[in-house]
């Protein structure tokens, strides 16, 4: 066989690195859609059940760097089996949560469980994977992401409707004992190991390249999501059928399959290269919304190319940051993995505010301009990083 050809036991990691991702984004992504149930059927507020998104995202954004450089000269087989069995656990406590405090640090060690975990899948598919196919590989383990916002999310919501907010818990556990047994008979035991300090580790981010790398995806994500923060508003503004809006949210969900796919394919060749113009274009999406939602129609078909241009970015960015911890520091490898998941909360959480900001002024559609403002600076920064990389590779 073609060293560049995938095996069926290729093919068999992949899926079950897919499978991985689409469990924790259910688990991750689920409490959204269950949040009314959780602060009703807790006597909170629905401010303070929000909390449980937002602590979720802070921990995972803090712990899985630090977690991730501590434990990289760890057996990945052996760490990862552990850590899905302890996801597993920290979900079916969760279907016995009787306080708020009780469910909020489960929640967050889920969290760093999560964030752990999502960079070891990366780091698998990136190293037992042939090099050619790298990017076929990331973008569908990041494809479960988008399978849980799709299929997952509003199962376990459906659950919780029918049932309660616990019972969703029980779906999450089940299918994290489905996971546990899909890793422990496919993933690999010959995986590279590291020791090195956490001060070797760390001193990956003193090198410019590597930060640069980092903001890539963090602008990339806040300017997809200063709009889609306030997508709900905009699709009233446009005047939507209110029982129209959560199929138009499937919708969006849907087309981001194929955006996954898309970031496979940009991935393959040239891939900073070829993302420089695609921020340019994420930018003319955005910001061409401004005025296509004057119209239901021609507003649905920039919302569905803007959810088409949203995660083009994941596959080559995620790559991008592995091949230049090879670089700069290889016994780093893990901490850059975990890197780009950390980047797109980090950008999740900024372009949220930013377009918070602005809709706060009193102009909602004017979120559009500060996505599109955002995409270029993407673009910008991408420009650069793709020069750097074109004058490093000159012979001298």
């Amino acid at each position: 066989m073609n060293s560049t050809e995938l095996s069926k036991r290729h093919w068999l990691l992949i899926f079950t690195l897919s499978l991985l991702t689409f469990v924790l984004g259910t688990s991750e992504f689920v409490i959204v859609g269950i949040l009314t149930d959780i602060s009703s059927g807790l006597h909170i507020a629905n401010e303070k059940a929000g909390t449980l998104v937002s602590a979720f995202a802070i921990t995972f954004a803090i712990a899985t760097p630090l977690v991730m450089s501590a434990t990289s000269h760890f057996p990945k087989r052996k760490w990862m089996l552990f850590l899905i069995g302890s996801f597993i656990i920290l979900n079916a406590l969760c279907v016995f949560s009787t306080s708020y405090i009780m469910l909020l640090v489960l929640r967050m060690m889920t969290a760093i469980v999560t964030g752990v975990l999502i960079s070891l899948a990366m780091i698998v598919a990136s190293e037992a994977i042939p090099s050619a196919k790298r990017g076929l590989a990331i973008s569908f383990v990041f494809g479960g992401f988008t399978l849980a916002n799709v299929i997952g999310v509003p199962i376990g919501t459906a659950i919780a409707e029918w049932y309660n907010w616990n019972a969703t818990f029980l779906l999450t556990t089940f299918l994290g004992g489905i996971a546990f047994l899909a890793s422990f008979f496919v993933l690999p035991n010959k995986l590279s190991q590291f020791r090195s300090s956490m001060r070797d580790q760390f001193s990956l981010l003193t090198h410019p390249r590597i930060l640069m790398a980092f903001f890539i995806p963090s602008l990339g994500f806040g300017a997809t999501y200063a709009v889609y923060t306030y997508l709900v508003p905009i699709l009233n503004g446009m005047e939507a059928p209110s029982n129209s809006i959560s199929l138009i949210l499937f919708g969006y969900g849907f087309i981001s399959i194929f955006s996954n796919i898309l970031a496979g394919k940009i991935a393959s060749n040239n891939a900073i290269g070829r993302l420089r113009i695609v921020f340019l274009l994420q930018a003319i999406v955005l910001i061409s919304l401004y005025w296509t939602t004057n119209n239901l129609f021609y507003g649905l078909i920039n919302i569905g190319l803007m959810s088409l241009m949203a995660i083009l970015l994941t596959t080559s960015t995620q790559l991008y940051l592995i091949d230049l911890a090879g670089i700069y520091q290889p016994k780093a490898t893990g901490l850059a993995a975990s890197l780009m998941p950390v980047a797109s909360n980090i950008g999740i959480a900024l372009g949220s505010a930013a377009g918070g900001m602005v809709y706060h002024q009193g102009n909602l559609m004017s979120v559009t301009w500060v996505g599109g403002l955002i995409a270029i600076l993407a673009s910008l920064l991408t420009f650069l990083s793709h020069h750097l990389d074109q004058k490093q590779t000159k012979p001298a």
